[in-house]
């Protein structure tokens, strides 16, 4: 599955299939919370925090593929991401974008 933020994944789209998406919300935890705010004022990045959006945005991505697979799609062109606050402390994070059927490779 080819994946891209452009229209142009290589080779000519042959279908467009639709929209596709894919999103998960996630919330904080209490024990890093705590650890979060420790270095909230030592300074530096708050790793916690990093590797909670970046499995959320991993598993959006995830779902996103398996949606524009079931569609028999071989890539998503304008892949985008967004972010919205469902409730104090979880946030959703969505990925979107075209699923197309590519034409086939020229040898």
């Amino acid at each position: 599955m080819i994946l891209t933020t452009t229209d142009s994944p290589g080779r000519p789209v042959q279908e467009v299939l639709g929209i596709v998406r894919g999103s998960t919300v996630r919330s904080r935890h209490l024990g890093k919370d705590i650890l979060a705010v420790f270095r909230n004022i030592v300074g530096g990045e708050v790793d916690e925090y990093t590797k909670l959006v970046a499995e959320a945005r991993e598993q959006a991505l995830d779902r996103l593929s398996a949606e524009a697979r079931a569609l028999g799609a071989d890539a998503v062109v304008g892949l985008r991401f967004g972010t919205s606050q469902v409730s104090q402390g979880a946030a959703e994070v969505l990925a979107y974008g075209t699923a197309v059927r590519l034409a086939p490779a020229e040898d």
